[in-house]
């Protein structure tokens, strides 16, 4: 959930991959900032919709939409790769989800008989991605993006993650200025879709990083489409990528330009928003309207729908990487469909907009919305089947390459305060970060956002259960992050945890995964960061003395004060160690082996009172 800097290592990595793939690099791109058009009107590419007319004074328009997709082209694995199904006798089913493939055949089978289709997204389509992907810097989803469809997209925070010139690149096409072009002969395109930022503007000028917003229409049926992410973004990613940039209100930006659509004489409109709610349920096929309109869902999106304009007839959202179709209430009482497809293409939402075309408006009370399962039991996309293969042609000499061994499933669950993976991870930091002329190290945090897979023993190739590989370690940390070692006072770090709970993260704990012999209580039962029991906290046994300086191992993103964590910014005596990514493989290769594979770590660092 945050922008990573890249590690001179991986560079080399890359051209290492260059070289064993019988690549060259082609140049240099110096990838400018684009001045938007203030607008895009689509052009009809097709994308297997039909060509069909529609006749009386009503069309329906079916409107495909997914969010969260990080460069999944190979389906998820683990835990994060399955959703839940609640079943008509109250009992749950976990149904295997994911992969672009299946994702593109889902789609276009779901466009089949639907004379008005469009397909839009909510950001995080790339960044946080696994290795085949995040290897060629999101290339290769992109043009997976392109050829299953999809018509336009919002940012979301990841898009930030190299920076604004590649977010450029990511738009407009262009070899990598370091790296050139991966193929001899061959440029990437960029995104046929036009990526929408409404409420991130230059500073300088005060305009739209890029198009606010665009404009579908086909045989005279028009609806607009408002792109935003959520205004939190610069607490939640990399500052020095985003310099020059303003992020605004999502509610107030939206509404701005919903005004501007209607002066254009387009009064349907959908605001595809980077930011979200959570369901009271993890089944995408929760109810989230019972008893009431959007009565089941918590979280930002509520007061976003609530207050945004009712000129908006739909809302599709992310970040939050959960399901649900919901009926939040707009500002004038009026319920107004708000969906989200969970994360990694495992769901897509398909919600009817009934057009009335005297109006040229949406029917509200007509439109439905519902979340279905991109399952694995349809054929695969032959297209995409194509273009995976040729990227995993140019990764395997990398990817392949075994780093580990594990006895089984190392978890990473969202929905827990301390995790499996977590622990083993910031053990890790510690690991390496101790030695006296590696930082001194005494403790390290993990932020849990950083953590994007779970390490799974069972093989995801030809490697055999239980390996770990290369591609497989780089999914679960794909940031590469430089680790830091800096002082923090004991008061410094009992405020950091009081941070986790308080201030911008109290509506939604940002629990850092902590090493070995860090111990505190976390009391549920109480508020803000009084749920901090600030004489639990203790390291090695011995209670944090306020008045104390320990070194502490963190990556680069906390030293920055990222994920909420204003306090880290005061650190002092830094010193910039290994990227996280060096140090998990490290750590994997010093510690297991195939006959002694390492075992997932206990929990029980964090006590939780509820």
């Amino acid at each position: 959930m945050s922008a990573r800097s890249r590690r001179t290592s991986t560079t080399r990595t890359r051209r290492m991959l260059a070289a064993a793939a019988g690549l060259t690099t082609i140049g240099a791109l110096v990838a400018a900032i684009p001045a938007p058009a203030g607008a895009q009107e689509s052009r009809d590419r097709g994308h297997g919709h039909s060509d069909g007319r529609g006749h009386g004074r009503t069309v329906d328009v079916q409107l495909l939409s997914f969010n969260d997709f990080h460069g999944h082209l190979q389906p998820p694995t683990g835990s994060g790769g399955r959703v839940t199904r609640t079943n008509p006798d109250g009992t749950t089913t976990t149904v295997d989800a994911g992969g672009a493939e299946y994702l593109a055949t889902h789609l276009r089978e779901a466009r089949k008989g639907n004379r008005y289709s469009v397909t839009a997204a909510a950001g995080d389509l790339v960044g946080a991605t696994p290795m085949l992907s995040g290897l060629f810097h999101d290339e290769p989803s992109v043009e997976a993006l392109n050829q299953l469809g999809l018509d336009v997209s919002s940012v979301g925070n990841h898009e930030f993650d190299e920076g604004v010139k590649e977010l450029a690149r990511i738009q407009n096409g262009g070899c990598h200025p370091t790296e050139g072009c991966y193929q001899e002969g061959r440029t990437f395109k960029g995104a046929k879709f036009p990526y929408l930022t409404a409420n991130v503007t230059q500073e300088k000028t005060g305009r739209p990083l890029l198009d606010p917003y665009f404009i579908w229409q086909k045989n005279g049926v028009r609806i607009g489409f408002i792109g935003v992410t959520l205004e939190g973004t610069p607490d939640i990613v990399n500052s020095e990528g985003i310099k020059g940039l303003k992020f605004h209100d999502e509610v107030e930006s939206i509404n701005k330009y919903a005004k501007v659509l209607e002066r254009k004489g387009v009064k349907a409109i959908v605001a595809l928003l980077h930011e979200g709610g959570s369901p009271a349920s993890s089944s995408y096929n929760y109810n989230c309207d019972s008893p009431g309109p959007g009565d089941g869902i918590s979280g930002p999106i509520v007061e976003i729908a609530k207050n945004v304009s009712p000129q908006v007839d739909a809302m599709v959202t992310g970040h939050t990487h959960q399901a649900y179709a919901c009926s939040i209430p707009d500002p004038s009482g009026k319920p107004r469909t708000v969906t989200s497809a969970a994360s990694a293409g495992r769901l897509y939402t398909d919600t009817t907009l009934t057009y009335d075309r005297r109006t040229r408006d949406v029917v509200r009370t007509a439109v439905k919305s519902a979340n279905h399962v991109v399952t694995r039991d349809v054929p695969k996309a032959p297209d995409i089947t194509r273009l995976i293969d040729g990227w995993n042609a140019l990764a395997g000499p990398i990817a392949n390459r075994p780093v580990g061994h594990i006895s089984g499933d190392i978890e990473n669950p969202l929905s827990e305060v301390e995790r499996p993976l977590g622990n083993l991870i910031a053990d890790a930091q510690l690991e390496a970060l101790a030695p006296a002329d590696k930082g001194g190290a005494q403790l390290a945090l993990m932020n849990p956002g950083g953590i994007r897979a779970p390490l799974t023993h069972q093989a995801s190739g030809a490697e055999g259960d239980g390996v770990v590989t290369y591609g497989e370690a780089f999914t679960v940390q794909p940031f590469t992050n430089m680790m830091n070692v800096v002082d923090l006072t004991g008061a410094q770090l009992i405020t950091t945890l009081q941070q986790q709970v308080s201030g911008p993260n109290q509506g939604s704990p940002k629990i850092l995964q902590v090493s070995r012999g860090f111990t505190y209580t976390l009391d549920m039962t109480k508020t803000g960061a009084d749920r901090i029991v600030t004489g639990s906290v203790r390291l090695n046994g011995e209670p944090i003395d306020p008045a104390k300086t320990y070194r502490v191992a963190i990556n680069e993103f906390l030293t920055g004060g990222g994920d909420g964590f204003p306090v880290l910014r005061e650190h002092k005596n830094k010193i910039v160690g290994a990227s996280d990514l060096d140090v998990l493989l490290a750590y994997l290769g010093a510690n297991s082996t195939p006959t002694a594979p390492l075992a997932p770590p206990a929990l029980g660092r964090i006590t939780v009172v509820r």
